[in-house]
């Protein structure tokens, strides 16, 4: 019995697997973290570019006249912002806030509102006309997939507030051609 006893002490057969068993939890929770990590970057980059896209429509006067088709141009523009946003953003979860400025120098009037859930509160929808100031806010609230890496970044509620804002001076669009 003894002997058998120093066998299992002295043998090194399972060594590895031990240590791979120890390992194998950080490494698993690293792997999700930075899959986690990338899916939340790619998000924040999917609303930028939704941003400044649907922006354009705005910017050439499109939206305003009418050129989208026919319907309210809040939601041609969510639309637009949709269909740029496809893949990693909920659209039902989009915020839009479209408001005209006077001046450039206004913008530190328009501060974002937040709810007391901390998501954003649209002011309206309002493209302004030719040359005019506007400011385009899209807000998305991502949700983290994961329940132990999400508190580690985004805290106890386990998600983040994207915010893409946009401030842009309408081209001329309505001028008499030749």
């Amino acid at each position: 019995m003894i002997s058998r006893l120093r066998f299992w002490i002295r043998s090194e057969d399972g060594t590895t697997a031990v240590e791979f068993s120890l390992l194998a939890l950080p490494m698993i929770m690293m792997i999700v973290g930075i899959l986690e990590i990338s899916i939340l970057f790619a998000s924040a980059t999917l609303l930028e570019g939704a941003a400044g896209s649907s922006s354009r429509m705005i910017r050439t006067g499109q939206l305003q006249q009418g050129a989208m088709g026919a319907g309210d141009p809040a939601a041609i523009f969510r639309q637009s912002v949709c269909d740029y946003a496809i893949a990693l953003i909920d659209c039902d979860d989009v915020v839009i806030e479209v408001r005209e400025m006077d001046s450039f120098a206004d913008f530190d009037d328009f501060a974002p509102e937040y709810d007391a859930d901390g998501n954003l509160v649209s002011q309206g929808f309002n493209a302004s006309g030719s040359g005019g100031r506007v400011l385009v806010r899209i807000g998305y609230r991502y949700e983290m997939m994961t329940p132990f890496i999400g508190p580690l970044i985004a805290g106890g509620d386990n998600a983040l507030q994207f915010l893409s804002t946009v401030v842009l001076q309408n081209e001329p669009y309505d001028f008499n051609g030749l």
